[in-house]
C-alpha cells in the first residue's frame, strides 16, 4: 500500500492521487492501486518556516528561532509519516517540493522508505535532457532558498530561476491563487514566469511547486501533461515512481 502525506496543499495532494489513479486505470475497482492519503493540512507553512542559519554570533536569537520553526515542521511531518507507517504502508510519498528540505531528518526517523521527489525529477531529467543544458525551475521561495533541487542538478545542469520581481509578481501569486481555488487567475499569473525562462532558452522547466501543474494544466487533458515537451511535472514523475515501486 502507498502512503501519501498530503495537505501541502490539499489541491496538490488530490492532484497527485488523481495522477496515480489515471496512470494505473483498471477496468474494475480491484485493479486500482491501494493507497492511503493523509491530508495533513495543519502542518506549519513550509516556506515560512525556513530560516537559514548564520554563523554571525550577533544572530544567535535568529538561529534559535529558525531551529524552533524547523523542528515544528519536522515534528508535524513525522507524526504524519508515523501514522502511515502504522497503517502498513510499503513506502511514503510527499507531494510537496519544499517539504523535502526536511527529507533527510525525516527519513532517519521512519523505518519505511520515503521516495525523494527532487531526486526522482533529477533521474527523469537525466533520461530526457542533455547534460549541461539549461533547466528552468519555478518553485516557492523556500524551495529556491534551501536548494533542494540544486543538490541534485548543479553538477549536471544549469538551473535557471526567475528574477525576484517575476518571482513575486508571477510565481508566488500563482501558487497563492491555486491554494485559494482560483485556478483561472493562477493560470494567468504564471505566464510571465514561463515566458522569462523560455527567453533564457531553457530546454525544460521544472514545475517545482505542486500547485503549479494545477495552474498550467487545469484546463488541459492528461495526455497534454504526459506529452509536454518542456514542462516537468514532479507530481506526475513521483506518481510514476510510486507505481513502479508499488508493482515490485
Amino acid at each position: 500500500m502507498i502512503g501519501i502525506l498530503g495537505g501541502m496543499g490539499t489541491q496538490a495532494g488530490l492532484d497527485f492521487c488523481n495522477k496515480l489513479a489515471i496512470l494505473n486505470r483498471g477496468k474494475i475497482d480491484q485493479e486500482y492501486p491501494l493507497f492511503v492519503l493523509y491530508n495533513k493540512s495543519n502542518i506549519p507553512g513550509r516556506p515560512e518556516s525556513i530560516g537559514l542559519q548564520t554563523k554571525n554570533l550577533s544572530n544567535k536569537a535568529y538561529n534559535k528561532k529558525s531551529k524552533l520553526k524547523y523542528k515544528k515542521v519536522l515534528d508535524s511531518l513525522l507524526k504524519g509519516c508515523k501514522l502511515l507507517e502504522k497503517n502498513n504502508c510499503k513506502f511514503i510519498v510527499i507531494p510537496c517540493n519544499t517539504a523535502h528540505y526536511w527529507y533527510d531528518d525525516l527519513q532517519k526517523k521512519i523505518k519505511i522508505p520515503i521516495i525523494n521527489m527532487p531526486d526522482e525529477v533529477f533521474k527523469f531529467t537525466q533520461k530526457n535532457c542533455k547534460k549541461n543544458s539549461k533547466v528552468g525551475l519555478l518553485a516557492t521561495e523556500g524551495t529556491l532558498k534551501t536548494g533542494v533541487y540544486n543538490k541534485f542538478f548543479d553538477k549536471n545542469y544549469q538551473l535557471i530561476i526567475p528574477s525576484q520581481k517575476i518571482q513575486n509578481n508571477s510565481v508566488n501569486k500563482a501558487i497563492k491563487f491555486v491554494k485559494m481555488g482560483n485556478v483561472k487567475a493562477a493560470a494567468k499569473a504564471i505566464k510571465p514566469a514561463i515566458n522569462s525562462l523560455i527567453k533564457f532558452k531553457c530546454s525544460k522547466i521544472i514545475l517545482g511547486c505542486t500547485e503549479l501543474p494545477i495552474a498550467i494544466f487545469a484546463f488541459k487533458s492528461f495526455n497534454n501533461i504526459k506529452s509536454s515537451k518542456i514542462f516537468l511535472d514532479p507530481n506526475l514523475i513521483l506518481a510514476q515512481s510510486a507505481m513502479a515501486k508499488y508493482k515490485k
